[in-house]
């Protein structure tokens, strides 16, 4: 009975690798917000290795993300992170909601809010220090 229980679980994942969700890597900065703001290179460096991978086009995948269904639950978690704010589209939102969300970013890093942890957790380097933390702020 184990055996069988076993044997079905394992052919519902080798099934569910059949179905992966598009990958977030279009790269299009076309209306990126260094397009309307300077960014200096230490602040590019920080959203790049703390906000980017659910922030941006541009997703650098771990090697877990080609397992389902992790695989779906990261896409949910980037679809969600980019609904809240995309730094490759920051020039196609209206100016209110442009203010709005570096008012948001501010008050999220500074409150420690993010990175998420869940994401710190995995991607220890993505943790702010308290002056990458100040340097974002100052921004």
């Amino acid at each position: 009975m184990f055996k069988k229980l076993l044997l079905t679980l394992l052919v519902i994942l080798l099934v569910l690798q059949a179905f992966r969700p598009e990958k977030n890597i279009t790269g299009n900065k076309e209306n990126d917000i260094s397009s309307l703001y300077p960014v200096p290179e230490n602040v590019e460096q920080i959203l790049v290795k703390a906000c980017n991978d659910c922030h941006s086009n541009s997703t650098v995948y771990p090697w877990y993300a080609e397992v389902q269904p992790i695989a779906w639950w990261l896409d949910d978690h980037v679809k969600d992170g980019k609904k809240h704010l995309n730094f490759n589209e920051f020039a196609s939102y209206r100016l209110a909601k442009q203010y709005h969300k570096l008012e948001e970013v501010f008050d999220e890093v500074k409150g420690g809010e993010m990175p998420l942890e869940s994401y710190t957790v995995v991607h220890r380097d993505a943790k702010l220090t308290d002056e990458e933390r100040t340097i974002l702020m100052d921004w």
